[in-house]
């Protein structure tokens, strides 16, 4: 998307000839292939800015004569014949020992997005925003910041973040906490609705502290978790309450 003062219009969009996928969720390699006319490094450059974009760790170019190949997590580049091209398990295998994945990342790796009828797979910088996020709590890191701009998915990325965390067992409960009531409402009807029999909307007021346990997502006001008034309000972090419960 391009802005010029008030106007904003969008480039012809790019695509790659080939992805080749390590899981539904993970693309593995581009391959940008070209007539034998080009050296076989010519799409090399344009395969390397594809996979950029697409958090790609392996880019080849290719003019039907051979290989040319990009590896990010090395840094090194290569020419190899075409029957040479790595097989899809020497290619992960290499993906894995270059990486050094941990059992949680390849775990939370494996588990696919949540997927229905009427939900559709994220855009390409949303599963960006998705992977990384997932792989670094996985890694360990406990305390991350992610931006996304207005109207970009941030709630279904989240929501997406969650059920994966869930799902491979990474986490078992999460808290999802918003400034206002309709901000927490529509997330639990829209985005979460695929959660909606573990999700709880906390109410100090009414909730029973031994079931309140039992959910697995957790909505609230930061402002009610944080306390609103004299006596509720001592300087208690909100999370360190809901941890309480």
């Amino acid at each position: 998307i391009n802005l010029k003062g008030n106007l904003a219009f969008r480039e012809k969009p790019k695509r790659a000839d080939y992805l080749l996928h390590f899981s539904d969720n993970n693309p593995i390699a581009v391959v940008e292939a070209k007539d034998n006319k080009h050296s076989v490094s010519f799409g090399l450059q344009q395969a390397m800015a594809y996979a950029q974009m697409l958090d790609i760790p392996f880019a080849f170019s290719s003019n039907g004569d051979g290989f040319a190949e990009h590896d990010f997590l090395t840094g090194k580049e290569r020419e190899f014949g075409m029957d040479e091209f790595p097989t899809e398990e020497e290619l992960i295998a290499r993906y894995k020992a270059e990486s050094a994945l941990t059992p949680a990342q390849e775990a939370v790796i494996a588990q696919p997005y949540y997927s229905s009828q009427t939900t559709y797979p994220p855009r390409y910088y949303q599963r960006n925003a998705i992977n990384r996020t997932v792989e670094a709590v996985a890694k360990g890191q406990d305390r991350l910041l992610l931006v996304m701009a207005t109207g970009t998915g941030k709630t279904y990325t989240a929501f997406q973040i969650v059920y994966r965390l869930l799902k491979s067992g990474l986490k078992k409960k999460v808290l999802y906490l918003a400034d206002r009531n309709i901000l927490v409402d529509q997330s639990i009807q829209q985005d979460f609705a695929p959660l909606e029999k573990t999700i709880h909307k906390i109410n100090f007021a009414k909730d029973d502290p031994v079931t309140i346990t039992s959910h697995e997502v957790y909505f609230s006001l930061y402002q009610q978790l944080a306390g609103n008034d004299e006596e509720t309000d001592n300087g208690e972090d909100p999370v360190a309450r809901f941890a309480s419960l």
